[in-house]
């Protein structure tokens, strides 16, 4: 069991490997200070930072840029992750992946899928020969919106990752099929690891309303997928929950759901969500979930960047509150979870 002081419950810190903090180029959205502070809120102690920037880290100079913001204003650990491609446009030639190595925690083209086999396999290539991973937004833009979309191109990645041992990690699994074929892939031993979100695990598709802050990539799917993803997560195919934490301005969110911005915020409100919806109710146990927001990404974490990861928050769990946007530390207040009641305060 976890340690208790006075009211509060011990818990090791989250690490999130998938948030993107804006900066360079989007300060008007987020900025690693207004992130890391509510990552920091939300019992997180690092995080993983996409390269969805501008200029998009694909060069060391460029990369530059974001690691001196880094150094200046985040609040706790900021780990950058490289562009897969020049540029971060899914496509064309690769980026200075030797050069960017050393100072990234591994490699992705969040945001855009890799369209081309033969790309990927280079990117996979020379990932592995640096000693770091791909982290795979599997989309085919082809087929749009479809659950295709996500694990068709999971299929062909995770026959590369075979070939050529380079570790394949994907970004917010939403489908059933995908769960199952990286169920099948481990069981036959490829080097994979994957991530889902708290909104896959908590909404579907029928939850939807005609507002921004249900508009996220990829989209919210069925109940079958929602209950496909739980049991991925009992037995073990998904080894970690990250936030996704993707903050738009209220402008860009307000649009409705087929004019809005891709992308809702997720740092403060994850624990509080999945202690509520699925801790309490005895669906997972605490110690699971601490499993798959803390234990598992910082091994991940510490294994690809070899610094060494520690810390504890304190957990008051009888705190009982409703999810309220306008008292969010980022600067992004779009959230699916808006007016929910929910147990759990960080201290």
């Amino acid at each position: 069991m976890f340690e208790r002081r006075d009211k509060y419950t011990i818990l090791p810190g989250f690490v999130d490997l998938h948030v993107h903090f804006r900066e360079p180029g989007f300060s008007s959205k987020e900025t690693v200070a207004s992130g890391s502070r509510a990552a920091r809120r939300g019992g997180y102690i690092a995080v993983c930072a996409m390269p969805n920037l501008n200029p998009p880290p694909d060069t060391l100079a460029h990369l530059q840029v974001e690691l001196g913001i880094i150094a200046r204003n985040a609040e706790i650990p900021v780990f950058p992750v490289g562009c897969i491609t020049v540029g971060q446009k899914g496509e064309g030639t690769l980026g200075e992946m030797e050069r960017l190595a050393p100072h990234v925690c591994g490699f992705s083209d969040d945001g855009l899928g890799i369209q081309d086999g033969v790309l990927m396999r280079e990117a996979m290539e020379r990932a592995k020969a640096c000693g770091k991973p791909i982290l795979s937004h599997c989309e085919d833009t082809r087929l749009g919106d479809s659950p295709a979309s996500e694990y068709v191109p999971l299929a062909r990645d995770l026959a590369l990752a075979r070939e050529t041992g380079c570790h394949y990690h994907i970004c917010h699994v939403s489908t059933k099929e995908s769960v199952e074929l990286i169920r099948r892939a481990k069981r036959d031993g490829i080097s994979v690891t994957c991530e889902t979100a708290p909104h896959y695990l908590l909404l579907t598709n029928e939850d939807v309303q005609d507002d921004g802050r249900f508009k996220m990539n990829p989209p919210l799917r069925t109940e079958e997928d929602r209950q496909a993803l739980l049991a991925g997560l009992l037995d073990g195919t998904i080894d970690c929950i990250a936030t996704d934490h993707a903050p738009h301005t209220r402008e860009e969110k307000s649009l409705g759901f087929a004019g809005s911005a891709n992308g809702i915020v997720g740092l403060e409100t994850a624990f509080p969500v999945l202690y509520t919806k699925l801790v309490l109710p005895g669906i997972i146990t605490l110690e699971k979930l601490a499993g798959v927001m803390a234990d598992n990404p910082r091994r991940l974490l510490e294994s690809w960047t070899g610094h060494k990861i520690e810390g504890t928050c304190a957990w008051d769990l009888e705190k009982k509150y409703v999810i309220d946007p306008e008292k969010f530390l980022s600067m992004g207040k779009s959230s699916p979870f808006t007016g929910w009641e929910v147990y759990g305060r960080c201290k």
